[in-house]
């Protein structure tokens, strides 16, 4: 019993540190009720059903949810009725597209295997893929083509960072990333050379505290020249997420921006809120914030601007209130929460000559750069090796 725990041990230790694969959630951020899968190359098998298919290159599946079953509809082969099934290579270099729709909507491409589960009326579509074409395509997805590769480093790096933090957040086995905003996007696997170079050079690459366990990565589009500390947003203190001023970003394109409402509109908002002193006097309710503060006030009312600027739907927390006859300008900097790197910031870094350790070092204190074998275990592997008993 001691020997076979030991096993298990050393299995779930060299799975987390060794992060050879990762599933991910296609598709999270809306319900799917249909989609069209295509083999791209190599071979594929498809098990379901008590049946197993062969699928060629250029062979098509329709797969549609009905009470609660799986209908797939299969180029060449007929259908199959099944809860759920699942789709991986016969070898070589095997790649397939999908599409959370029929065949006319867009497709995108992936790698490794799927696996597919019927849930309601609707269909659970999770992609296992290796981790570095998980980080490639997060990399495409969040930086775009035709950037810098120090830069296409950091974000590989931070990437990387994010889903080991992810999964030591979670149980070791059956964790799940979405490929929505909620996580990291993701779009599919990329073929762009310079962002697969970036994540190879890189390759088991995270970013440490000074406890040594992987940090909150976090990063944005662009902070408007000064970043936010963690406990100004999410009221969690992080000794390596405080306030930077950023010289980079200020020129970029979403440094700044503008959001116009009317005097009554903004009043009925505060009210709405709690505001219970004067509103005849517009003048009350202007405010400047030419550094990052946490709340808006007027008279002796105050709201975080992180809730204003969730409720409002504001591109950041940012900005300044200007009172301009009956109208009210919000005059804000920045793109996104502010916490962590900023995006623009961190492309205009590299296009000067810094390297992506440089650039990582500039936005998040203290920390340094290892391979992921040099990080303590996850917090849910530690609690698993607590409760086992070894006897």
């Amino acid at each position: 019993m001691l020997r076979f725990s030991l096993m298990i041990l050393l299995l779930i230790a060299l799975s987390i540190n060794g992060l050879a694969q990762v599933q991910i959630k296609l598709f999270s951020a809306r319900p799917v009720s249909s989609a069209f899968f295509r083999v791209s190359s190599g071979q594929y098998q498809l098990e379901g059903g008590g049946k197993k298919l062969t699928l060629q290159k250029g062979d098509c599946l329709s797969i549609s949810c009905v009470n609660g079953s799986l209908k797939v509809d299969a180029s060449n082969y007929g259908s199959l009725s099944c809860s759920s099934f699942k789709i991986y290579g016969d070898g070589g270099e095997n790649k397939f597209s999908i599409s959370s729709g029929g065949k006319s909507t867009p497709m995108r491409n992936y790698s490794g295997k799927i696996s597919c589960f019927a849930s309601g009326t609707n269909i659970i579509l999770l992609n296992s893929c290796s981790v570095e074409d998980y980080i490639a395509g997060v990399v495409q997805a969040e930086g775009g083509s035709r950037q810098n590769q120090e830069y296409y480093k950091t974000q590989a790096v931070l990437a990387r960072t994010y889903l080991v933090r992810y999964l030591k957040d979670n149980q070791p086995f059956g964790s799940v990333v979405s490929d929505d905003k909620h996580c990291q996007v993701f779009f599919g696997i990329t073929e762009d050379k310079n962002i697969m170079r970036a994540v190879l050079e890189t390759k088991g690459e995270v970013i440490m505290g000074g406890d040594s366990l992987v940090i909150e990565s976090a990063f944005h589009s662009n902070c408007g020249g000064e970043t936010s500390s963690s406990e100004d947003v999410w009221l969690i203190q992080q000794p390596y997420l405080k306030k930077v001023n950023d010289p980079y970003c200020t020129h970029a394109q979403n440094s700044r921006w503008e959001r116009q409402v009317s005097v009554k509109q903004w009043v009925e908002y505060l009210v709405k809120s709690g505001y219970g002193g004067p509103v005849n006097d517009p003048a009350i309710f202007g405010f400047l914030q030419e550094k990052r503060l946490v709340d808006y006030s007027a008279a002796h009312f105050s709201i975080p601007f992180t809730r204003i600027r969730s409720e409002m739907h504001l591109p950041s927390a940012f900005f300044s209130v200007i009172i301009n006859g009956d109208s009210v300008i919000l005059k804000g900097k920045g793109f996104g929460h502010g916490v962590g790197l900023c995006q623009e910031g961190a492309m205009e870094m590299a296009m000067e000559g810094f390297n992506y350790r440089q650039i990582i070092a500039f936005y998040f204190s203290g920390v340094t750069i290892h391979d992921i074998s040099e990080t303590l275990l996850p917090r849910g592997l530690l609690s698993m090796l607590n409760s086992v008993q070894l006897n």
